[in-house]
């Protein structure tokens, strides 16, 4: 039998993801820094909210987030855990259909509002449509999560960034699959006078040969494809049934899963 494991897209084994709060105009110069060094992010928005308290106003929205992933942090921002299983319903459900309709495809995540969630609303988000939520829980650490409906970030943009971007580039080990997640709200950058920050860690990090550039919602994507693969019992071939192509590592040679095909893996 071959030994198969996973890989991220051309066979990489790191991913650079970002997920940021609120939709505010300091959105429109992160938006800028991240399209400058090829990184790609996900914009958690309030729909109800829109051109209020400083925000993105609507008509903004499809082309501001353009390459980027749009998802859904409910319609008000309330504090979910506190509310009636009625209003959480109405609050993720509406944000998903106003955000659908400016965007044009399915909104399928979410980041918890205020960091609100418990056992009963992760429970409920797949009867929503919601296939991964961020917590605001930071790890430390470069780990692939387990359970995408409680999906702790790395760090904060506050907490150590240009540290942990340093050991996340210097990682090496092809046997594990590593994340650099990042969260935050871009209005802070300018409350906190540090756009130099993210600045600097984007041209750190960006652009590298040996990393994927992904949104949330690609990275959950991709790793539900694979589970999908159609292996034999004896993993001598697969059959991809997804839209999307996926690489495998095969005896430590990368070999691309075109979708839609079936592939040998061991040579006759």
């Amino acid at each position: 039998m071959p030994k198969v494991i996973m890989t991220f897209p051309e066979g990489k084994n790191k991913v650079v993801t970002m997920s940021y709060d609120d939709g505010t105009s300091a959105d429109r110069k992160l938006v800028e820094i991240f399209n400058r060094y090829a990184i790609k992010g996900t914009f958690h928005l309030n729909s109800g909210l829109f051109g209020t308290g400083g925000r993105i106003p609507r008509e903004e929205v499809s082309r501001l987030y353009q390459g980027h992933e749009v998802s859904t942090h409910t319609v008000t921002h309330p504090t979910i855990s506190r509310s009636p299983r009625e209003q959480l319903i109405e609050e993720i459900m509406d944000d998903r259909k106003n955000l659908e309709k400016i965007v044009g495809y399915t909104v399928r995540g979410l980041s918890y509002p205020n960091g609100s969630y418990n056992r009963f609303i992760k429970e409920m988000l797949p009867f929503l449509g919601i296939e991964y939520a961020r917590t605001v829980h930071s790890t430390g650490n470069f780990s692939i999560p387990d359970d995408f409906n409680e999906w702790n970030p790395t760090c904060h943009h506050n907490q150590n960034l240009l540290k942990l971007a340093e050991d996340f580039v210097k990682l090496h080990k092809k046997q594990y699959l590593y994340m650099m997640y990042v969260w935050g709200h871009s209005y802070e950058f300018e409350q906190d006078h540090n756009w130099d920050l993210i600045e600097n860690y984007c041209e750190y990090i960006g652009k590298r040969d040996d990393i994927w550039y992904a949104t949330n919602l690609e990275i959950v994507d991709y790793m539900k494809a694979f589970q999908n693969l159609k292996f034999s019992a004896n993993s001598h071939f697969v059959f991809n049934p997804s839209a999307m192509s996926i690489w495998l590592s095969v005896d430590e040679q990368i070999v691309e899963v075109k979708a839609g095909e079936q592939i040998n893996l061991v040579k006759n």
